[in-house]
Parts: structure tokens; sequence; C-alpha cells
């Protein structure tokens, strides 16, 4: 894809692991020591020694007791027992542990015994060491959110500070003489700007800051001058609205001033065609539709990539999945399509329905969509219960393949 072409990764910086929540791995979790790092009991019980006979109803002499955290000296021997907590490390000479419920304590002669209610064998009730993870078994790969998973995981292993990713600083610039600020009262001819914070919802949920731009005025100097400051503190630009070919339309003659190199100002795909790149002294502008359908579609295609392999993804593009159609689309259209949809899982098949109106002005249907259903573009209709492929809009593993794959 082109746009990767221009691909950047964030630099690296440790924060302290309590500060970690929500940032982006600079580098892949590996294990450095086994887990468990040694064999060690999951119950309250007793540490016994196994024996070729059944051990129940014999009584066993208790040597010893052992708390996590502790261990005893005591090299155990066949007919003696050591009462053993959750967590502590399986005395030496014990194979073997019984749990609490299924042995009688008693008393007899001034020593306490147990007597086992079941028999047990060799091996049984321990955690051996390293049956949960061996040392240098990889964990979690680079550009993962730290999940409170995964910081479990980094306490584990000592990471008191943390390598993650500077987040990258997104400015969105949301243009139209026809858009009214959220607070203002809906007008003849005027619609709410939704764009603005709908791109500001996808940037943080790629993982990177917004930074909402107003723009007072719909004139080519006012939005030049806001694009140029715009480029100064932030890595990366979107604009919504005034990238297609009309007479009010700004930006093509604003990236002229600029002397940006344009990678594209249009696209074989719907909703979204009149989408453009440009790229300036290394950084990307994204101008998006100002349809919302369209500005959605745009940023999930070519900006979310980005803002994941700043983030030091290997995965960076959403992944596909193969779904079932609900649908016909019985009119072939020669532009690729990326439907809005939601998945439904269904005897055991996974099945995707549309949501709303298919318009590239609609916003309703944003709401409800998990996925995009697409349609290569070319003569071809498609039918109902035709297997075709889809883009998981909540996917967070990643994929190393591009949508420019979907086949």
């Amino acid at each position: 894809m082109q746009v990767m072409t221009y691909k950047t990764k964030g630099v690296i910086e440790y924060v302290n692991i309590e500060e970690s929540d929500g940032r982006y791995l600079a580098e892949p979790l590996a294990a450095d020591h086994d887990i468990p790092l040694f064999d060690r009991s999951p119950y309250d019980g007793f540490a016994i020694k196994a024996s070729e006979n059944d051990v129940s109803g014999v009584n066993l002499l208790i040597v010893d007791e052992i708390g996590a955290g502790e261990v005893s000296p005591h090299i155990l021997q066949e007919g003696e027992a050591i009462r053993i907590m959750t967590g502590a490390q399986i005395p030496n000479g014990a194979d073997c542990v019984i749990m609490l419920e299924d042995v009688e304590e008693i008393t007899s002669g001034g020593y306490r015994f147990i007597k086992p209610k079941i028999n047990v064998k060799k091996g049984e009730n321990i955690s051996f060491r390293g049956e949960e993870l061996k040392s240098g078994h990889h964990l979690v790969d680079n550009g993962t959110v730290v999940t409170p998973g995964v910081k479990a995981l980094l306490a584990t292993f000592g990471y008191a500070k943390v390598p993650v990713v500077r987040k990258p600083v997104v400015s969105i610039i949301a243009t139209g003489t026809e858009l009214l600020d959220i607070h203002e009262p809906i007008q003849p001819g005027k619609i709410r700007n939704s764009n603005g914070y709908m791109i500001e919802s996808q940037v943080i949920k790629a993982g990177a800051i917004p930074y909402r731009i107003s723009v007072s005025e719909d004139r080519l100097e006012t939005i030049l001058e806001k694009v140029e400051e715009s480029l100064v503190s932030s890595d990366i630009l979107i604009t919504t609205g005034g990238v297609s070919v009309g007479d009010y339309d700004l930006l093509p003659e604003i990236y002229e001033k600029l002397g940006a190199n344009v990678l594209f100002n249009k696209i074989a795909m719907r909703p979204g065609s009149v989408t453009t790149v440009a790229e300036l002294n290394g950084k990307l502008l994204f101008g998006l539709s100002g349809n919302p359908s369209a500005c959605f579609v745009g940023f999930e295609l070519f900006a979310r990539p980005i803002l994941r392999h700043w983030l030091h993804s290997d995965k960076p593009f959403l992944q596909q999945r193969q779904a079932y159609l609900c649908s016909s689309f019985e009119k072939p259209n020669t532009f690729t399509r990326f439907i809005r949809g939601r998945y439904i899982y269904d005897d055991g098949k996974i099945k995707v329905s549309t949501v709303g109106l298919d318009k590239s002005s609609t916003v309703s249907s944003l709401a409800w969509a998990d996925c995009l259903i697409c349609l290569p573009g070319g003569d071809s209709s498609f039918k109902v219960d035709e297997l075709i492929d889809t883009i998981d809009l909540n996917d967070q593993i990643g994929s190393v393949h591009p949508w420019t794959e979907v086949k």
C-alpha cells in the first residue's frame, strides 16, 4: 500500500508500571524465569510421599507446617506428612499433596496425625516448575496495549519501568460552511459537526492523542493557517471535508500552497472515493471525505494502520474474517465497496448483515456496525449465503495483511 511507504515508528520512553495502563509496548515481552519457579501446592492440604500401597486409612505423622513463602528444612519420609498452604514450595521428599478435605486429623499420645480418606498418587495435586511458562517463552508482542492482564505479566517479571511508545498527536480539522458546533441550534441548510468528534474517538481507539482544531470560517487563508500550525504541533494531520472537486473545496489548493507531495486524491472504493493522502517533510496529511460513513471508512483503511505502526505493531491492519451474507447485492459496482455490517453468530456459522442505510452520508449505521463488508469491484453480484471477506472493526490483535489483499 502506497501510504505505508511513509510509515514511522514512534520513539521509546519508559514509564512507571503504575502509569503504563493503556500504553503500547515498545518491545516484546518474554518470560525471564519459569512459572512456577518451583514445585508448589495449588491447594491447602498435606504434602506426603506416595506409596505403592494405598495410603487411605493409614495414620501419617505430621512433622512440620509451611505457609506460602516458607520452605521446610525437613526431608519427608514415608509415613510422614507436612501441612502445606496454597502456593507453598513442595518440601524435599514429598511427591504429592492430599487436599485438606480428604483427610481426618487426629491426635494420639501427644502426636498429630492425618488419616487419608482417599488414595493419592505420585505427582497428584502439584503445580510443577515451568508448567505454566518456561523461561524464554514469548508472551506479548510489541505494539500490544497494556491491559490488566498484560500489567500482571509486567509485574511478574519485574518491569518496574515499562518500555512504551510515545503516542502520536493527531490534529483534526473539520471544514465546511455547513457545519455547526455541537452547542449551536440547528439551522436551515446546516448540520452539526459529527466528523470531528467521530475521528477524535477513532484516534483514541487506535492508541493516539487527538487534537481537534476549530475553524471559525471556511476561507483558504484561515484553513491554511490552521493546517500550518497543526503541522508544527502534531505528528499527523486529518482533515474532513473539502477534498472533492467542487468550487468550495479548498484542500487541494492548500496542499499545493504547502508544497505537499500528494500520494493520491481518488481511490476506486465506495464510500470514500475522494479520499486524499499527502506527505510533507515526512508527515502524513489525510484528507477524508466530509460524508460521515466515507470519513469513517477512510480513517480505518488508511490512517489507522499508520498509527498502529507508529505504536510498534507488526500487525497494523485490522483482521479480515470470512462470513456468510444475510442479504444479496444484485447490482454490480466497478468500485470496491465497504458496507457497514454487523456479525451474527448462527449455529456455528459467522454471518454478516447490513446495518442502516448504505449511503456515504449516513451516520446512524456507524453506531451499530462492528465490521465492514468487503465487496470487490467488478461485474459480479453477491448472493445470500455467499462467503465473503469482512474487516473486523473491533479487532485489537491486528494483521500483517492490508485490506488491498481482499479478494
